[in-house]
């Protein structure tokens, strides 16, 4: 059985999530990692539940031993990898700590570093393998207010185009998909409840996770770097 890691999973109404589920009902064996356990498992549950297989594993995304770990976790059967890492970080730069702005880095681009460099390690031996990434509008320009946000994402998107081109002639098909916009889920929702009665304006979570199986599905003499992903009443 092919296998995935799909690492940033948290609540069901969530994108790691929906990529969990979705792959697993594909046929993959999903590694469910994040940092909250009882989160893994309710995934790693439903999936099972449902038909599928799931390993839930706890990992730090910044951890150069947890990720290697969850990597040997997965063993030769690895086909898939996602890296959903990260969190929205705001802020003006004048007032911004160094160690703010340190930790945004760390999470969405170092991490996004570790993870990448594991994946290939073990996918370029087969020549064979498809590596992740989910990026947003930051990854393309600076925002007033966002500096933290858009310079890891920014890093983290020319990191993938870079792995794209490095590894391409071994079989490793990595891409990007930029989510330009706010997402209908735990997050959104759970936070700002008045976002339920103007859905319409937020992402539809499958809609995305169709994405990211579209570019897995890719054949190789057809492939994509990146995809953006937003409403119609999304301004860009």
């Amino acid at each position: 059985m092919k296998t995935a890691i799909v690492i940033g999973v948290g609540p069901d109404r969530g994108l790691g999530a929906r990529l969990c589920k979705r792959f697993a009902a594909d046929g993959l064996k999903v590694i469910v990692a994040g940092r909250t356990r009882s989160a893994l498992q309710a995934v790693a549950d439903d999936i099972i539940k449902a038909g599928g297989a799931a390993v839930p594993i706890v990992a730090d995304a910044t951890s150069e031993s947890e990720i290697v770990a969850l990597f040997d976790a997965a063993g030769e059967d690895l086909d898939l990898a996602i890296y959903n890492a990260g969190n929205n970080t705001p802020g003006k730069i004048i007032e911004m700590e160094a160690d703010y702005f340190e930790k945004a880095w760390r999470v969405v681009c170092f991490g996004g570093f570790l993870f990448g460099r594991e994946a290939v390690r073990r996918m370029v031996p087969k020549k064979a393998g498809t590596l992740l990434f989910t990026g947003a509008s930051a990854s393309l320009r600076g925002r007033s207010g966002y500096g933290a946000f858009n310079s890891s994402k920014a890093g983290l998107r020319t990191l993938a185009q870079a792995m794209a081109k490095e590894y391409a002639s071994d079989g490793i098909h990595v891409g990007h998909v930029v989510v330009d916009g706010a997402i209908a889920g735990d997050k959104i929702l759970s936070r700002f409840p008045d976002a339920a009665s103007r859905e319409d304006s937020l992402i539809d979570i499958e809609g995305i996770v169709d994405g990211f199986t579209f570019l897995y599905r890719q054949p190789e003499r057809a492939w994509s770097f990146e995809l953006d992903v937003r409403t119609s009443k999304e301004k860009w």
